[in-house]
């Protein structure tokens, strides 16, 4: 008996097999160029990649955004990137998008956190999770789908922008206001067992107290900023106690909540502090208003500085990100995922949210249905991302290029 020719789908997956190396490879460069935000300094990476990606054969357009702009959110150079590959007519244009930039190392490694070592099947540094991984997936799932030489319609669209942990709106957001992109899907960098579709949304707040230094010898000359400070931190937070009553019906969120990750202020021991600032992180569900959220934390602000004399706040808005909500015009490509998740993996893939915001609520306010699905563990906590020793691991990474290799075929194959 004759053997049966194998699928496209297992071409795609021996393809994928037989470059792992290269894929690997092509990690270990991208980790080893920092990408440290802040201060935020990532268009050599971008630099770099483009490299990489010409040594494949691909054009990698650069799109720096204005030095001015960059400036003025608080980074240092940015510059975005997308690889177009056409196929024919008739089609749907999916895009994938990772984000290269990524928090400072922090201490307690024990390895270099710019080596890229690989040790015991996983590949250690920071960014080698989140998302530095999917550059790796995302472009040579699109490599193993061009040699695949099968009829294609439609096409693809590598997106690595550099400005997600300050919110996105200089990396996908440009894109899209800039009218450089207009896909038809949007999938973006995530882990190998859920398929996210949905996600929280963040608002960001810096609080200034404004009181009068004095003597510490002295201190009823003076207005105590911090003690002022104390008031409103102990306001915001019992709002949590009311938070936790408010549950998300999105599997994966469970309910609001409210951060103070940042305070600074005083000028010595011995002087009664003029001024303090704090920086809040609130977390809405998909069930918020964000309009009614700030409302609120403006009024608790208001109401608990009143209650100490003397004092003046300030209250500046840093970041709104808006949360992710299910889209049923995502269910091809969510299904697709799912699919050939479950037979890579050998689990079922379900769909959840995250309490993580992320650049994917950009594409979906310009009304593009999107996933988040990439490389990495079933847990934010296990991928060690935004601590020491972040990793991924190398079996997940070569299974998820599968997964979306295999997803992108059954999107753009010719019917």
């Amino acid at each position: 008996m004759t053997a049966s020719p194998p699928s496209l789908h297992d071409a795609l997956d021996a393809w994928i097999d037989a470059h792992f190396d290269d894929e690997v490879r092509f990690l270990q460069a991208l980790v080893r160029v920092p990408t440290d935000t802040p201060p935020g300094n990532n268009a050599p990476h971008a630099e770099r990649t483009a490299e990489l990606l010409a040594e494949m054969g691909y054009v990698a357009e650069q799109h720096p955004v204005p030095q001015a702009q960059v400036r003025e959110y608080g980074l240092e150079s940015l510059t975005n990137l997308i690889v177009r590959r056409r196929f024919a007519d008739g089609g749907p244009v999916i895009a994938l998008n990772a984000h290269g930039d990524v928090v400072p190392p922090g201490e307690g490694w024990t390895h270099d956190p710019y080596g890229a070592e690989v040790v015991d099947g996983r590949l250690y540094g920071r960014a080698s999770a989140v998302s530095k991984s999917d550059f790796a997936t995302y472009t040579f799932a699109l490599r193993a789908l061009e040699a695949l030489g099968a009829p294609l319609q439609g096409g693809v669209e590598l997106h690595f922008t550099y400005d997600e942990e300050f919110g996105g709106e200089l990396g996908p957001g440009w894109l899209l206001r800039q009218g450089l992109t207009k896909p038809d899907y949007l999938l973006a960098a995530g882990f190998s067992y859920q398929v996210v579709t949905a996600h929280n949304g963040c608002l960001q707040m810096e609080v200034t107290v404004h009181g009068k230094m004095a003597h510490a010898a002295i201190p009823d000359t003076g207005i105590d900023a911090l003690q002022g400070a104390v008031v409103i931190l102990n306001a915001l937070y019992a709002r949590n106690a009311e938070y936790r009553r408010t549950t998300s019906q999105v599997e994966g969120i469970k309910h609001p909540y409210l951060n103070v990750g940042r305070i600074e202020g005083g000028t010595n021991t011995n002087v009664v502090p003029g001024k303090v600032s704090l920086k809040l992180d609130r977390r809405m569900i998909p069930e918020e208003d964000p309009v009614v959220v700030e409302a609120e934390i403006r009024e608790t602000i208001a109401t608990a500085a009143a209650a100490y004399p003397g004092i003046e706040v300030d209250v500046k808005r840093l970041l709104l990100a808006r949360s992710l909500k299910p889209l049923p015009s995502n269910r091809p490509l969510v299904e697709a995922l799912q699919r050939h998740g479950e037979l890579i993996f050998g689990e079922p893939i379900p769909t959840s949210g995250t309490p993580l915001y992320t650049d994917v609520r950009l594409y979906g306010e310009h009304g593009v249905p999107a996933a988040i699905y990439g490389a990495g563990p079933r847990t934010v906590l296990e991928s060690h991302a935004k601590r020491a020793d972040e990793r991924v691991e190398l079996s997940d990474l070569r299974r998820a290029t599968k997964v979306v290799a295999r997803t992108l075929l059954d999107l753009l194959q010719k019917r």
